[in-house]
């Protein structure tokens, strides 16, 4: 349990230096509200009053202003379902809301497209908010597209999310690939050409080690944890973050329970056992949603705590140093989160745990979003 006093200095301290998460799932999560209505996005969302606290969201401007939230990397997610042309018209859609938020709440918020307009959006009081596609199949197999997305100011791509793509493998799909196809490595050294951060959540452990060996810049993973401490394919497992370190990159830890409680990694592979004993798709999110809704009235799942998270960050630490970590919490991308960290107002809770272990402020300040900014500096330059 982190002390008052830690909270009150990681609450101090947040005040002077941005904290970054990388994921946060809000766009879809506002999209969702409005399924079976026939609305489109934007209806749906201006019926959303993000300037009152909400009780069926973890992201809401009073829980980041409480949070201490100073950037976040929106997550412009569509679902693997969606392929070709429709996930193109899907991912602008999310684009697009991102925006409109920004401009409903702009006393709150600010769109940036680079590190320099993140600090000064941050200066200026407001939430910076940048932007991050995840999976790859957004893109269509188009380089154009990608270009495109860079254009808008998509920051980083997510190259596959549960699926694989046809060039990349995921993590949580049979492998085809060996990692990255040769259009695949054209798709890394193209981000690294527009300045588009290389995301590599989601991916296979073949398709880290092909990227960051066809990477020229600093990738990143914006919301995975250690492989080591938590047995998930969705994890990071050491001999790359090892790489990772020689890399330059960024681990950004993540708060999802089944990637840092080893007991509910456990569950959530038995429950992958018995979706694909039953014939169902563990790596379809609407499968899994309903086959676990019936499936854990006997296999109950287990919490996660903030401790939990901590120990992933001090093993990330202790393996690829202080210089190469940071935090991707996934909020409203997942259903709950662990006990202590359950929506975003709750990051003082972290920082101020890590602050009572001993953890320097310099060091929790390059955790925060220090070297992040460092990775998206680069990026731009």
């Amino acid at each position: 349990m982190q002390s008052s006093s830690g909270v009150e200095r990681a609450r101090a301290l947040l005040q002077r230096v941005p904290l970054v998460d990388g994921h946060n799932d809000l766009p879809w999560a506002l999209r969702e509200f409005g399924e079976g209505t026939g609305e489109d996005v934007y209806t749906t969302a201006a019926k959303v009053d993000l300037t009152e606290r909400h009780p069926d969201l973890h992201t809401d401007i009073v829980k980041m202003r409480e949070g201490g939230l100073g950037m976040q990397f929106w997550s412009v997610w569509i679902p693997g379902r969606l392929a070709g042309d429709g996930a193109v018209t899907a991912v602008l859609e999310q684009v697009e809301l991102v925006y409109e938020l920004a401009q409903r709440y702009s006393e709150h918020l600010g769109i940036a497209t680079t590190a320099a307009e993140a600090e000064k959006v941050f200066a200026s009081g407001r939430v910076a908010s940048l932007l991050g596609a995840e999976g790859g199949h957004s893109i269509n197999s188009s380089l154009g597209v990608l270009r495109a997305l860079r254009r808008l100011g998509v920051r980083y791509m997510t190259l596959t999310h549960n699926d694989n793509t046809p060039w990349a493998d995921s993590a949580t799909d049979q492998p085809e690939h060996g990692g990255l196809t040769e259009f695949g490595r054209e798709v890394v050294r193209e981000m690294n050409r527009i300045g588009m951060l290389v995301d590599l959540s989601h991916v296979a452990p073949a398709t880290m080690h092909a990227a960051l060996d066809t990477s020229v810049k600093p990738v990143i993973f914006s919301h995975s944890s250690c492989r080591h401490i938590a047995d998930h394919p969705r994890n990071i497992p050491d001999d790359v973050l090892v790489k990772l370190k020689a890399n330059g990159g960024v681990a950004m830890i993540t708060f999802v329970p089944d990637f840092v409680s080893p007991r509910v990694a456990e569950w959530d592979a038995a429950l992958r056992d018995a979706m694909t004993a039953a014939g169902a798709s563990h790596a379809d999110m609407a499968e899994r949603k309903t086959f676990s809704e019936q499936w854990v009235e006997e296999h109950p799942k287990p919490d996660a705590a903030l401790d939990d998270v901590v120990t992933h960050l001090e093993h990330a630490r202790e393996v690829v140093g202080v210089d190469h970590i940071g935090l991707g919490g996934d909020y409203d991308g997942v259903k709950a989160l662990p006990q202590g960290l359950e929506d975003v107002s709750t990051y003082p809770n972290l920082i101020g745990a890590l602050l009572d272990k001993g953890w320097s402020e310099d060091d929790v300040t390059k955790l925060a979003g220090g070297n992040i900014l460092r990775v998206l500096h680069d990026a731009d330059s």
